[in-house]
């Protein structure tokens, strides 16, 4: 394989992808209703930081007071709407852009003639998957300059760690689409035509997307059983001379410690199961990267409330008092869902090189 020739195909292939109307119809979808995520998304904030602001004014009025403080909002929200839009027409567009990439030259008959130039096989592929990845980073590029675009319309100005986790976003969104762009052109690889590609790539794309965790989930309720009973409801009142009788309901606290330990139990038994299958998800794993590095203090709550040494871990503790963990301490919990996403563009990009270099074209 030469540079030169690599780069040529690579070339062309973007040129060809950034002309395509397939492209550009799709592509314009996708940038639209990301726009209008981002609105939606920047609305939310908003909403929240007025929220935010009324309760630290609430705080001041009172004197002396030391305790819980609320958290202001990250811009990072914002993006946790993108991401719904990001699985399902980013991956769309992926597809599109990699289910005729091969298939389409052995319907026209066009491979042989191409491969009288002098160009070798694995120029050819390594060509088409490096022109496709960067006219998918064009695509996830002008995203994110359109989001941010958006943001200083409202007045919204990331600060250096936020501009930080929109590129790590940005990055994991990107690899993302690599994994069906890569799972498309292996399709087109081993498929007589153009349409059994698509057929098979999007039956791919359910099974992966869809059926996967609720087989997960499935699975998981049939090893660990039905949750366990919350205590039965009881009545109770209490007297005072200054409020008079008031009734409440539960049950004991020594019978909601108990279920709160049962239901700890079940939930980390179930866990593994459903995690086993989620990292066979590209869009489970995108999802948990980018709802934890869009949100880190919900991510770290969950976590900790759903590791063995979190069992004296109190509400307050979880909503108010817990510092919220850093980009890389986030990356770091969620390494092997970024292992995962890289792992399906190796793997279906691996079967198309071997399939393609070994393919009879007469």
């Amino acid at each position: 394989m030469e540079a030169k020739g690599l780069f040529n195909v690579a070339k062309k292939e973007f040129i060809g992808h950034l002309t395509s109307k397939k492209f550009i119809v799709i592509l314009g979808l996708f940038l639209i209703i990301s726009a209008l995520a981002m609105h939606q998304g920047t609305d939310n904030y908003n909403e929240r930081l007025e929220s935010y602001k009324e309760q630290i004014s609430q705080i001041k009025e009172v004197e002396g007071h030391v305790g819980w403080m609320p958290d202001k909002p990250s811009i990072m929200l914002v993006f946790m709407f993108m991401s719904d839009y990001i699985m399902m027409l980013g991956a769309i567009l992926a597809i599109a852009m990699g289910f005729d990439l091969l298939s389409k030259e052995k319907e026209t008959r066009s491979l042989k003639s191409l491969l009288s130039c002098p160009v070798f096989r694995d120029e050819i592929i390594n060509g088409k998957a490096l022109g496709g990845t960067l006219a998918l980073v064009f695509a996830m590029g002008t995203a994110l300059l359109i989001s941010l675009a958006i943001l200083l319309i409202f007045s919204i100005v990331p600060s250096m760690n936020e501009l930080a986790a929109i590129l790590v976003f940005g990055i994991v969104s990107i690899v993302f689409l690599l994994a069906y762009f890569a799972i498309a052109l292996m399709m087109s690889t081993v498929s007589r035509d153009s349409g059994s590609a698509l057929i098979y790539t999007l039956v791919i794309f359910f099974i992966l997307g869809s059926l996967l965790p609720i087989v997960g989930s499935t699975v998981a309720g049939m090893v660990t059983g039905e949750p366990p009973e919350p205590p039965a409801f009881h009545l109770q009142h209490e007297t005072n001379e200054s409020e008079g009788t008031f009734f409440y309901g539960g049950g004991t606290e020594e019978e909601m410690q108990q279920y709160q330990e049962e239901l700890r139990a079940w939930s980390e038994k179930r866990k593994p199961i459903t995690e086993v299958f989620n990292l066979i998800s590209p869009n489970m794993n995108y999802q948990k990267i980018a709802f934890f590095i869009s949100d880190p203090r919900i991510y770290s709550a969950v976590y900790e409330q759903s590791s063995p040494s979190s069992k004296s871990m109190t509400i307050t503790t979880i909503v108010g008092e817990s510092s919220a963990p850093s980009l890389q301490e986030v990356l770091g919990k969620v390494w092997k869902n970024i292992l995962a996403l890289i792992s399906f563009s190796v793997v279906f990009f691996a079967i198309a090189y071997i399939k393609f270099m070994r393919m009879d074209i007469r």
